[in-house]
């Protein structure tokens, strides 16, 4: 069997087909060769927790828009993919839909996933944080590992999350829960509690005795639940809230 053959096995006994194969990967080879690079300068905020007291600075990627998606967005994904693991951001539907990408981009605040290039390739673009917003960690420690390592966790006490961390805070439970219906300025409802429980339960945690005050305080945020379960059936991860609350009075 020949080259061509054996390069293209699927046309064997097409001999024109071969060399037109043959001809058109070459083609393509020497058409991507000749394409020319659209380079564009992206300076991104950056901060390092690790080292608290630097200030923070703008960093410049330089991006080759010619082999790059038309969004701001898809920069970000492509310097995180290719050059830069640890640029951070938060994004998830990548529609317009879900506004988790919302950065400040330019001096415009808007969705990075509908925010266009900007194809001036004289002037970079700047891509910082929304403004006057501050950062809560959801996991709360009061001081890092001595050993300077990641948290760590036993699989039992990563498993006592299962049913708790997937939670995609839809609140279709929420909206299901009369017991909300009847008391929304006073009872949090299955979502707030079932969150709460979420890092109650979790080992790193070292605010418990901070979020069961913030609980109790009042007791009708919590005590309002009347395990009618709606908030059970309505779920579209299958999680039990219900079971949280109960296990938040014990």
């Amino acid at each position: 069997m020949d080259s061509k053959k054996q390069n293209f096995p699927v046309l064997e006994d097409h001999p024109v087909g071969q060399e037109h194969a043959k001809e058109a990967v070459e083609a393509h080879g020497t058409i991507q060769s000749n394409i020319k690079k659209l380079m564009k300068e992206f300076k991104i905020y950056r901060w390092s927790p690790d080292h608290p007291n630097n200030k923070p600075y703008l960093e410049s990627y330089f991006i080759d828009l010619s082999n790059c998606g038309p969004m701001v967005l898809d920069v970000s994904q492509k310097i995180k993919a290719e050059d830069d693991p640890s640029l951070s951001y938060r994004r998830s539907c990548r529609e317009g839909i879900c506004g988790s990408c919302a950065m400040n981009i330019d001096g415009t605040k808007t969705a990075a996933c509908l925010k266009p290039i900007d194809p001036d390739t004289s002037r970079p673009t700047i891509i910082t944080p929304l403004p006057h917003m501050l950062i809560e960690p959801w996991l709360k420690t009061r001081k890092a590992p001595e050993d300077g390592r990641e948290y760590r966790q036993s699989p039992a006490d990563r498993k006592k999350l299962d049913g708790l961390y997937e939670c995609i805070l839809c609140a279709c439970c929420t909206t299901s829960c009369p017991s909300y219906w009847w008391n929304p300025e006073e009872f949090l409802g299955p979502a707030a509690l079932l969150h709460a429980y979420r890092w109650i339960s979790d080992s790193r945690d070292e605010f418990t005795d901070e979020r069961l005050q913030a609980l109790t305080e009042d007791q009708k945020r919590l005590y309002r639940c009347r395990t009618i379960k709606n908030c059970t059936a309505t779920c579209p991860k299958s999680l039990k809230s219900c079971i949280c609350h109960s296990q938040d009075e014990v």
